[in-house]
């Protein structure tokens, strides 16, 4: 008896058209009159929903896989207790993820949708603990190992920014400061931690990378993830930071410029035949991504210069574009790629023609908001700019809806390679 993945990646797949969608409705009420929710309610529901249910739910879902096949490779013991115990905690995330989907709408920040975000917190808890004890039966030699156990690691400090929001959301004393810096402090250890070293895990599975083939590899892990605490200083440069705390910073910023750019250059060089057997569709995605992971990195470094910091932080479009890069360019784009290119989905033309519309949409939406960012610079307005953007959305929807469809949908199709 085998964990059931694709079972559980429909589920990513739908939550993914339902993160759409709410972002669809959000860009109508924007450009258009639409009275019936509360803008602000809408955007914690779509945030949360996109982090829990869509793609903390999908890397618990592959790591669960990467598990189950190493523990193949070791031992076949207490089979059916792995597949209960990780079956649990599967459900009870996506009833916190439906339940904040859900009450997020209907009272915002309020007792019940705390609740469920709590519970949230506490199930990925739960994984952590289980996932970090059964990584004990794989060999310290595999590379993916400490990228996970950082990733887990991340995901669990991440909520004490989290509890901080809630209780200032829940005592009604907000302090503009102290409130940024929670979410921002939230957002980098679930973007840059938990959610970057979970997809560099399955990236360096994927790839079957290992420390003989190149001693960079191992360092890798190291030089991010000791840059990764001081680079959440990156996200409140915005903020008086003490001299020695903003030097740290830059340094994280330039140890991650050079790790990642250094690992790109070492994975083209030894990987390239590998990745040439992958039809040119998910090679196309896999170059997306990676590109879009570069202007990141990029980014982050451009934005330690003050004047620069100053401007980003200041217009809203520049930040709202940064964190989609994060999110659909990269972590999703990704994770599509990942389920796609190992065929744990069944993947098909129609499954193609919707990622391939889906990551134009992705595209679209970058562009128009990298404009409208700039031009705020100058408090330039970009005529039909909310127009455009509900556009990209829909393009957005229809793709994600097409792959949704054809990815769940039973029917008899052979793989196209």
């Amino acid at each position: 008896m085998h964990f059931n993945s694709k079972f559980w990646l429909k589920f990513s797949i739908l939550n993914l058209l339902i993160v759409a969608v709410i972002g669809l409705l959000m860009r109508y009420k924007i450009g258009f009159e639409f009275p019936f929710f509360d803008q602000k309610h809408l955007q914690h529901s779509h945030s949360h929903f996109a982090f829990s249910g869509w793609i903390s739910h999908t890397l618990m879902v592959l790591m669960i896989v990467f598990l189950e096949k190493k523990k193949e490779e070791r031992e076949k013991k207490r089979e059916n207790r792995f597949l209960e115990k990780y079956s649990s905690i599967l459900t009870a995330n996506l009833i916190c993820a439906y339940g904040m989907l859900v009450f997020f709408i209907i009272q915002g920040y309020g007792l019940i949708s705390i609740v469920f975000s709590t519970a949230s917190i506490i199930v990925s808890c739960v994984f952590a603990y289980y996932f970090i004890k059964d990584l004990k039966l794989i060999s310290d030699d595999d590379l993916a190992k400490n990228w996970f156990k950082a990733a887990l690691f991340f995901n669990v400090i991440s909520s004490f920014g989290t509890f901080a929001l809630a209780y200032m959301m829940v005592t009604k004393n907000i302090h503009q400061e102290e409130y940024l810096a929670s979410i921002y402090y939230y957002l980098h250890f679930q973007y840059n931690g938990w959610f970057f070293f979970a997809c560099m895990g399955l990236l360096i599975s994927f790839l079957q990378l290992k420390s003989s083939e190149n001693p960079f590899f191992k360092r890798t892990f190291w030089l991010f993830f000791v840059s990764c605490i001081p680079a959440y200083f990156l996200s409140t440069l915005w903020s008086d930071l003490p001299i020695v705390i903003y030097i740290l910073t830059v340094i994280a910023a330039f140890i991650q410029v050079y790790t990642w750019f250094k690992f790109l250059l070492i994975i083209i060089k030894t990987k390239r035949e590998f990745l040439e057997n992958f039809p040119f569709f998910l090679r196309y995605i896999l170059l997306f991504v990676g590109l879009a992971l570069s202007i990141k990195f990029l980014l982050q470094l451009g934005s330690t210069i003050p004047a620069i910091s100053q401007l980003a932080f200041g217009f809203r479009p520049i930040v709202i574009a940064y964190l989609h890069l994060v999110l659909l360019a990269i972590i999703s784009l990704f994770l599509l790629f990942y389920i796609y290119a190992n065929h744990l989905i069944h993947f098909n033309k129609p499954i193609k023609i919707g990622v391939i519309i889906f990551s134009i949409g992705v595209l679209l939406n970058e562009i128009i908001l990298a404009v409208q960012g700039i031009a705020s610079f100058s408090y330039t307005i970009i005529p039909f700019a909310n127009e455009m953007l509900f556009g990209a959305a829909i393009i957005l929807v229809s793709g994600i809806g097409i792959t949704a469809f054809y990815s769940i949908k039973k029917v008899k199709n052979h793989p196209l390679l």
